[in-house]
């Protein structure tokens, strides 16, 4: 192996006033590095061409990052920049960067550790930097936006530069711009709570508005940094007071904290609301009179309503040009969103339209006569036939879809699946035990209700049933879910919350799914709608029921003017519920205080009692007893006041084997009615198998 030989100049003394190593040799002017050495060496700091120098290398680096040093750096440099250092330095350049480390280190490991600390705190200026300082405002405003809020509040405590660059570059207001614009909760409560108009705006507007919030003056404040300063504190806090709203508003979801609102549609013939869509504006309604209401969402007033349907309106979609509907008499009708219109009407259906989805220029309806009709909407007024799919058993109930896939479910029990752009059968879920009547289809996930009471999620991709959920206790009218939580509609009148996401972990336990339940409808929930903030749900008792989880108040049911009379069984029950426990305590309290009254009973109070009793009066009850003890002490018979104590504790215990009976009577009326009801639920499943005309309209195909 070849020899490198490195010349050296004479290192200084320390009588030149640098220190030196312990066993430093200051006569040394020139030494040899050997293979052997190099052995001795880390191979990670040499370089295969030892004698070629990199125009790269890492002090080219340095020297490039501009490094800062401070005052006391600056004075072991001014020493360096001696003569001696000069020659020294000058050798040392013409070696290699291996050569130049490999020499540093044999020279670090005879310092003492006085030396190696003083060239510690000489490095770790130049191995640290401050990269957020240095870098350009945009850059370092832009590293900073990737951070979530509990780290940019951090950003802000580390330095006086890092907090200007937060507050400068307003990230608070950008980061909750960002939260708005990606979720669908931030950006629903900016838009009820009204402090979106903070945001998506110039930052002269937001100056503006904000002083005129915070009753500041914008006229002197405009321009400086004073101004700059109050936007970055409201923004600041702004951002905390919404996620405690948002950690409000989920509370409220999982302990059914809820405002109640309630339209009474007050139908003319038959009574029954069986679909409906809303919006912040307004609700959209298809009764079972044949018509369709549009609901003003501020007043609950109905705007208008929609003729000329000849049967029940089953289902119907919106958007912001049209609405379409579908009725027990075999017709889809498009009408005018606005003017309530109707521009035209599909006739194709053999039977009653069930069900009807339409989004993208596509509309798939499903029918009693067990067929699937896909349509290419041209425009309201031209709606073509596509494509008829069939292969179902039964009436098919519900159908949903997206560009992949279209999902119908039917009264056979099953699921089929096919492809939305050529229209063929792909796969059939089967698992329900009898008829579906919902579902719903988003990306790789199909939740369903049946006449089994059961709930069913499922794998669309591989068709495998995922979970079942048990709760409800009739046919699972409908059902609707998002990427938090499920809501479910039934015919036992009862609306359930299940958590979506402990329903998709297998480990979960089935009786912990169901967040809440809700229960103000009278008759059989048809259909529901809801988002972050509120559910919407139609019944057969011929109401529309609004939920309200952001503006509820301590779990209190609050009603509507309209309302009001509906809300009473609720109120009552939980009245009920609270007074039980005060009922249960005082009947403690009394029966200690009887006890009492029955210790002195013993005494000479109840020989009086009997004495006084006349003859053939050894059976009578104890109200009896009591009212002639009552006589009896205030003729003065009785022994005084204990007579008269004694008389009381008779006529109380009389009152409580009265309010005992009372009771008995009560809960026995109560179990004659509850037995009633069994018997009609079982008798309406019964009927359920041969559905009478009037079923047909609500949709319960078997």
């Amino acid at each position: 192996s070849p020899r490198v030989e490195l010349s050296m100049p004479k290192l200084p003394s320390s009588e030149d006033g640098v220190e030196t190593g312990i066993n430093g040799d200051e006569e040394s002017r020139s030494s040899t590095v050997t293979d052997s050495q190099l052995g001795m060496m880390d191979v990670d700091m040499l370089d295969e061409g030892s004698g070629a120098r990199d125009p790269y290398s890492s002090r080219a680096a340095d020297m490039l990052a501009d490094l800062t040093l401070g005052d006391s750096d600056r004075e072991l440099i001014d020493d360096e920049r001696s003569e001696k250092f000069d020659k020294y330095l000058a050798e040392m350049g013409t070696w290699s960067e291996s050569d130049q480390v490999s020499f540093a280190k044999r020279h670090l490991v005879r310092m003492s550790h006085t030396q190696l600390g003083r060239i510690d705190r000489f490095l770790r200026p130049m191995l640290q930097r401050d990269f957020i300082a240095h870098l350009p405002p945009a850059l370092a405003e832009h590293v900073l936006l990737t951070l979530d809020a509990r780290s940019l509040a951090a950003c802000e405590g580390v330095s006086q530069q890092w907090r200007g660059k937060v507050a400068i570059g307003h990230l608070w207001r950008k980061i909750i711009e960002q939260k708005v614009r990606s979720d669908e909760m931030w950006k629903g409560l900016s838009e009820k709570k009204n402090w979106k108009k903070f945001l998506m705006c110039s930052r002269e507007h937001s100056a503006m508005i904000i002083c005129e919030y915070l009753n500041l003056p914008y006229a002197t404040l405009r321009g400086t940094m004073e101004m700059t300063m109050h936007q970055h504190a409201f923004y600041r806090r702004l951002y905390p007071k919404v996620v405690g709203e948002i950690q409000k508003i989920e509370t409220n979801w999982r302990t059914g904290n809820y405002t109640l609102k309630r339209i009474n549609c007050r139908s003319e013939n038959s009574k029954g609301v069986y679909c409906l869509q809303y919006d912040d504006d307004k609700i959209v309604s298809g009764l079972r009179d044949n018509t369709i209401k549009v609901w003003d969402r501020k007043t609950l007033e109905c705007r208008r309503t929609l003729t000329g349907h000849t049967g029940s309106v089953l289902c119907l979609q919106y958007d912001e040009q049209v609405i379409i509907s579908g009725s027990s008499d075999a017709t889809v009708r498009v009408w005018n969103v606005v003017t309530g219109d109707c521009l035209n009407t599909l006739i194709h259906h053999c039977e009653a339209v069930l069900h009807l989805r339409f989004h993208n220029g596509i509309m798939v309806t499903c029918s009693k006569d067990r067929s699937i009709a896909v349509w290419t909407m041209v425009s309201p007024k031209e709606i073509n036939l596509r494509r008829v799919l069939l292969g179902h058993r039964a009436a098919v109930n519900v159908v949903d879809f997206d560009s992949t896939f279209i999902v119908s479910a039917s009264g056979d029990r099953t699921i089929k699946v096919w492809s939305a752009d050529s229209c063929e059968y792909i796969r059939t879920l089967s698992g329900h035990k009898r008829g579906i009547a919902c579902l719903q289809y988003r990306d790789r996930l199909v939740v369903s209700g049946s006449s089994d009471n059961t709930i069913r999620l499922w794998n669309i991709l591989c068709g495998a049933c995922l979970r079942v959920l048990e709760g409800h206790e009739e046919l699972v009218r409908c059902i609707r879910f998002d990427s938090k939580r499920i809501v479910s509609g039934a015919y036992d009148g009862k609306i359930k919350v299940w958590d979506l996401q402990a329903a998709m972990d297998p480990r979960s336990l089935p009786g912990s799914l169901c967040l809440a339940t809700l229960n103000q409808h009278t008759g059989r929930v048809f259909r529901l709608q809801f988002d972050d903030f509120q559910i919407v749900s139609s019944s057969h008792d011929d109401t529309i029921l609004i939920w309200d989880f952001l503006e509820a108040e301590n779990g209190a049911v609050a009603a509507s003017a309209s309302g009001a009379a509906g809300d009473a069984p609720g109120a009552a029950g939980d009245a009920g519920a609270g007074g039980g426990g005060e009922e249960r305590d005082g009947g403690r309290e009394g029966g200690r205080e009887r006890g009492q009254g029955r210790g002195r009973l013993r005494g000479a109070p109840a020989a009086a009692a009997a004495a006084a009793a006349p003859a053939g009066a050894a059976h009578d009850g104890p109200a009896a007893i009591a009212q002639r003890m009552l006589l009896a002490a205030a003729a003065g018979d009785m022994g005084g006041a204990d007579g008269l104590r004694a008389a009381r504790v008779m006529a109380a215990i009389a009152g409580e084997r009265a309010e005992r009976r009372e009771a008995r009577r009560e809960a026995a009326a109560g179990a004659v009615l509850r037995m009633q009801r069994d018997q009609e639920r079982r008798a309406a499943r019964a009927q359920a198998v041969a559905l009478d005309e009037e079923e047909e309209d609500e949709d319960e195909e078997e």
